[in-house]
């Protein structure tokens, strides 16, 4: 080894020596380079579908629907929950546009990576890329199993994988989580019911002891139980 090459070799082992341990529970929950922590009130729009998207968002607190619109109707396709991610797509082309639109159906806090820092982690820590990719085969199951709700179940099943969806269960989740309380009509229209159906369904799960009502702005879902209700 000549001398340039022992200090090109030495400069790249100072430089990872110098590298700081990157810490996943820290990167996603405080505000750093690229990222920053938002307070979002309800009904604020996040992103809307067909618009430029510069950043994915982590949601720390709250909860936040995701629709689609095609020729003037609006469906819902996805209700997200603390441990999720929205606006993923943004990292998938150099030009990208949002596929959904993401509004916050609570007040919610979330934290705002923008783009470039979330293909540098992908690209630099192995940490947070097998993260990464362990939730978004999660999410794919977890939107097969819509599907599967939408064809084969009844909208009582459909309730109840909303809830957990919203409590994050299989991807994360406690077995028991306090999650805010969402009006009935939002339940409604994600399920694909009315809102006195979903009233019915509520009242049942609360007595089978699924759920549980903290005040007025929160619930309990009880997810071991309710996932065996949507199993069975």
């Amino acid at each position: 080894m000549d001398a340039s090459e022992w200090k090109q070799t030495n400069q790249l082992r100072q430089a990872h020596e110098k590298k700081p341990l990157f810490h996943l529970k820290t990167f996603l929950s405080k505000a750093g380079p690229g990222r920053t922590i938002v307070f979002v009130p309800g009904k604020q729009i996040l992103f809307e579908q067909g618009k430029r998207g510069n950043a994915v968002f982590y949601i720390l607190a709250g909860a936040v629907k995701l629709t689609v619109d095609a020729q003037g109707k609006e469906s819902t396709i996805a209700l997200l929950g603390p441990g999720t991610f929205a606006g993923k797509e943004c990292i998938a082309s150099p030009r990208p546009r949002s596929t959904a639109s993401a509004r916050a159906l609570t007040n919610c806090t979330i934290l705002r990576i923008e783009r470039k820092e979330m293909l540098h982690v992908i690209q630099h820590e192995k940490t947070f890329a097998a993260f990464f990719l362990d939730y978004l085969l999660a999410r794919i199951s977890r939107y097969q199993e819509v599907i599967m709700d939408q064809l084969l179940n009844s909208s009582e099943k459909r309730l109840a994988r909303a809830l957990l969806s919203l409590a994050n269960f299989g991807n994360g989740g406690k077995a028991e989580a306090v999650v805010p309380k969402i009006h009935q009509e939002e339940l409604a229209g994600i399920v694909g019911t009315t809102r006195a159906r979903i009233s019915f369904f509520m009242n049942r799960f609360r007595k089978l002891g699924f759920v549980a009502y903290k005040g007025q702005s929160s619930i309990t879902i009880r997810t071991a139980k309710l996932s065996g209700f949507v199993m069975a």
